[in-house]
């Protein structure tokens, strides 16, 4: 079942994809009067397909999934000698250089229209999320240094405000990819209603640490609720050692614990060791000796006691009004659309690697992944991949739409079409481009997946 969630996930994307950037391309073909033969959902060969429409357009389903196209009246792809003249003046190629302009770049352009859509439709709604409080920062690490100690609220970087943890995530995002040192506006709890200011280096962080969890890398993490106990499972060890709901564990063999995260850590580290468990219980203070047991998960050896711990950090819902929300979509899709570019520049320079290009099983995956979580992860996921569509689609690269807009930008500069020759030879070099990133795609995929 998980496989099939996945599968239908993936496809339900892939077909909102899709027939957004090629609605783009028809669209705009029909405005600019270009007559539109056939739009097709997938690749290949027909399997379905009805005509609609005075030009009785053939509407198809194709039998390769990834992908669609918008074939319109071409006189490179057909034999026009006995075409009335009324369609003729319909013919793509017969069209002024902007009105092609504007037809190619409307699919990549529908693409950023969906996620700002997307965006702002979920920042009205409001998500619910983590706040910024901060976890205890482990010392040597950039954070640190800086000053912070854990239980802060962070409140603004560089002068912009973050109220959730994705935003704080995205913007320090953003400053480690320019290695800019990040100024955190934070509310102490020690001085509640004042705000500090508060710089962390971030050129301590490394091309690798960018492909992980950099925000730990550099000491900050989510607050996480203390370690009081929630249900205890009947006949397990924890029950067994005499532990309760309610209970909050305050230290284990002595060492104080940083919240409940610790603990549940603590216990997995310690399959079949016992631990001496101290807490406090109806405001007197116990010390339980409790045995975790031995649990083999994904061929790995944890520990387990049987006990609930809770670990949800504090969430608020982040709503916006509709105004407000519609910019904060269009700043969004543009700040992901130039980091995206930004880590295809840093790629292509070797300062990134290159297992950070993804294919189709991994799009899949996280496909299925989000449509479990639920529909807000769902449709955040569908936001993000429409606008990598989007950038990768607008890659000056032939057979690319940002490939035909190259040329087309030189005919406006230049008064003259690009020459038959020299475009076939752009166009084979497009393809071997393609096909050599989606096998880099493809590889990095199956390692991910056998990893």
């Amino acid at each position: 079942m998980t496989l099939l969630h996945t599968v239908v996930a993936f496809l339900a994307a892939l077909a909102v994809l899709v027939v957004v950037h090629e609605l783009g391309h028809y669209w705009v073909a029909r405005w600019c009067g270009v007559k539109v033969l056939r739009f097709s959902v997938g690749m290949g060969r027909i399997i379905w397909s009805r005509r609609y429409g005075p030009d009785q357009t053939e509407w198809a389903l194709s039998i390769l999934p990834l992908g669609g196209y918008v074939k319109m009246l071409d006189a490179r792809e057909q034999d026009l000698s006995s075409m009335p003249a009324s369609d003729l003046a319909r013919e793509f190629t017969r069209q002024p250089v902007l009105k092609r302009i504007a037809i190619v770049a409307a699919g990549p352009l529908a693409n950023f229209l969906l996620a700002i859509a997307v965006f702002a439709g979920l920042y009205s709604y409001g998500i619910p999320e983590p706040n910024t409080r901060l976890r205890a920062v482990p010392e040597q690490t950039a954070a640190h240094q800086a000053g912070l100690r854990g239980g802060e609220l962070i409140t603004s970087v560089n002068g912009e405000p973050v109220r959730i943890w994705s935003d704080l995530r995205w913007k320090m995002m953003q400053l480690a990819v320019d290695k800019t040192p990040a100024t955190l506006g934070i509310e102490n709890p020690a001085a509640p209603g004042r705000d500090d200011l508060l710089t962390v280096r971030l050129d301590s962080l490394s091309t690798s640490d960018l492909e992980g969890d950099f925000l730990a890398k550099l000491g900050l993490d989510l607050a996480r609720p203390k370690a009081v106990l929630g249900k205890i499972v009947p006949d397990g060890p924890a029950m067994q050692a005499g532990l309760r709901e309610g209970d909050d564990i305050r230290a284990v063999d002595g060492r104080p614990l940083v919240d409940g995260l610790a603990f549940v850590e603590l216990v997995r580290a310690s399959p079949g060791k016992t631990l001496q468990v101290s807490g406090v219980r109806d405001g007197q203070p116990f010390t339980i000796s409790v045995t975790p047991e031995a649990v083999t998960k994904n061929d790995q050896t944890i520990g387990r006691i049987k006990a609930e711990v809770p670990l949800t950090p504090e969430m608020i819902v982040a709503s916006e009004a509709p105004l407000a929300a519609l910019g904060k979509a269009v700043r969004k899709t543009w700040d992901t659309s130039v980091l995206t570019l930004k880590m295809l520049g840093r790629m292509i320079v070797g300062e990134l690697s290159w297992k950070n290009i993804t294919g189709p099983i991994t799009i899949a995956d996280y496909a299925g992944q989000t449509a479990r979580i639920g529909m807000i992860s769902y449709l955040t996921f569908i936001a993000f991949i429409s606008i990598s569509l989007g950038v990768m689609n607008l890659l000056p690269i032939p057979v690319l739409d940002g490939g035909l807009l190259l040329y087309y930008s030189l005919e406006l500069l230049t008064g003259r079409a690009i020459p038959e020759r020299i475009g076939e030879m752009a166009q084979r070099a497009g393809v071997g481009i393609l096909m050599t990133l989606m096998a880099v795609a493809v590889f990095n995929d199956i390692v991910r997946l056998m990893s």
